[in-house]
């Protein structure tokens, strides 16, 4: 099989567990098969702490499975992904950094020249329409423009896997719209796998090519994949009123309400 028709990544059988403070083990994930093809946007819901983040630790490389293997573009994944690029819930920003030396610091990392890193940083902050705010440090930026910024820091790498852990959950809702058009805005232009957590259902559907459904924990597992055909380019605000929109979120809602409830009866 060539490598283009290799999924971008892949985990069979994949099952983690963490040792607790005494003997006992707290299974967190168990059994998941999961296929995400090459530029295929893919959000992922469930119940907190079902075990999502945990998840994306596994694809980035930063958590080994107990049990079952990761494959990324058909090769076994070891140690570090170096295909992916993770967005943090939270702004990975150097305060002490401006925010075009933020955006061009991972290139600066892998060997780039400073002028070449700042010159490719310079053209992401244009592309995330944050052309003249290169010399701002991130104390002066809304928090819409840093998580601008965040998005170019990550881009910039140009990794064929995206990496997103509820990344616009602390906007305000009229910038997390934005944010998210942007967002489908960039995948359009180049479609890089991306793998994005939410709580919120509404996004989800807006933005995925599949919404995956996550089991409330203990050892929580794969227990819906629901195919998003709505057609794109969408608005993210305006596609929220489309008929088939309605009826996609009441059939995924009725599985996942189910295992909010099973999830908050268990704490």
């Amino acid at each position: 099989m060539s490598a283009v028709a290799q999924p971008a990544l892949e985990l069979n059988d994949v099952s983690l567990a963490f040792a607790g403070a005494t003997q006992n083990t707290h299974l967190v994930l168990s059994t998941l098969d999961l296929r995400v093809s090459a530029g295929e946007f893919v959000c992922f819901v469930g119940p907190t702490g079902c075990g999502k983040s945990t998840l994306l630790n596994i694809a980035a490389g930063l958590l080994r499975p107990s049990s079952g293997n990761v494959r990324v573009f058909g090769q076994a994944l070891s140690g570090l992904n170096r295909k992916a690029g993770y967005l943090f819930q939270s702004d990975a920003l150097l305060p002490w950094r401006t925010a075009l030396d933020n955006v061009a610091a991972g290139l600066v990392f892998r060997g780039v020249p400073l002028a070449e890193a700042r010159n490719q940083g310079q053209a992401w902050l244009t592309r995330v329409g944050l052309a003249g705010f290169g010399d701002r440090y991130p104390y002066q930026l809304s928090g819409g423009m840093k998580k601008r910024v965040a998005l170019a820091q990550v881009l910039v790498l140009d990794p064929k896997i995206v990496l997103m852990d509820e990344p616009f959950s602390a906007l305000d809702v009229q910038t997390r719209s934005m944010m998210e058009n942007q967002l489908l805005d960039l995948w359009s232009a180049d479609r890089k796998s991306v793998l994005f957590i939410t709580h919120d259902l509404e996004e989800a559907i807006a933005l995925a090519d599949r919404v995956v459904l996550l089991s409330a924990g203990p050892g929580s597992r794969i227990i819906g994949d629901y195919p998003i055909t709505l057609p794109r380019p969408r608005d993210v605000a305006e596609i929220r009123m489309d008929e088939d929109f309605v009826a996609l979120h009441r059939e995924i809602w009725q599985a996942l309400r189910a295992q909010v409830q099973q999830a908050h009866a268990q704490s």
